[in-house]
């Protein structure tokens, strides 16, 4: 913190200790009830600010967000609110989320999904390049024991864990190819095997 920013606090603690007294003072006579309300009002308050951060967890949990079994071969995926398609893998026997993202060339994951399949970035080579919307990056080539959706199964999969930070694993065009046919419509994204 530098000094400008402890000045600005030194004068909101102050403010809000002459507030309070004020408030005391005001309210000597009632102050029981008006302590009760103004805990009242704060917890609202707070309620409002944590429904407000966590709004966009509740949204996905209320909303659908996985892939929807429609026969052998068939998968629906409904589009998330911000206008992607999420899908849950088995990846090495462990759940990754990836999003389908038709601009990826191949299957990119994180650093914490490489983690959570149990491959170590130290045992990595980062020899490939790609570039991303933020650039360059360094990329290590591995190979996927298993790789499932639902009851479809792929077996020895190419894939490549980026150096660069990732929010979400990519699902790219390498693994979308496998599929017959891929259509998008009315807001779901279908795989036809």
């Amino acid at each position: 913190m530098g000094e400008f920013e402890l000045g600005r606090l030194a004068y909101l603690v102050i403010l809000g200790a002459v507030l309070i007294v004020w408030f005391v003072i005001h309210h000597r006579e009632t102050i029981g009830r008006t302590l009760q309300q103004a805990v009242a009002w704060g917890l609202i308050f707070l309620g409002v600010v944590a429904a407000f951060g966590l709004w966009g967890d509740i949204r996905q949990t209320v909303t659908q967000s996985q892939a929807v079994f429609e026969g052998p071969g068939r998968i629906e995926v409904p589009r998330a609110r911000d206008g992607h398609y999420y899908l849950t893998l088995n990846v090495n026997g462990a759940p990754v989320r990836f999003v389908v993202d038709t601009g990826a060339t191949d299957i990119v994951l994180s650093h914490d999904d490489a983690d959570k399949i149990g491959l170590q970035l130290s045992d990595l080579a980062f020899v490939g390049r790609a570039m991303t919307a933020n650039g360059e990056v360094r990329t290590a080539p591995v190979r996927l024991d298993s790789l499932s959706l639902g009851p479809i199964a792929d077996t020895n999969v190419p894939a490549w864990i980026n150096e660069g930070e990732m929010r979400n694993s990519l699902l790219g065009m390498s693994y979308l190819q496998r599929w017959e046919k891929i259509e998008i419509s009315n807001g779901s994204l279908v795989l036809t095997r």
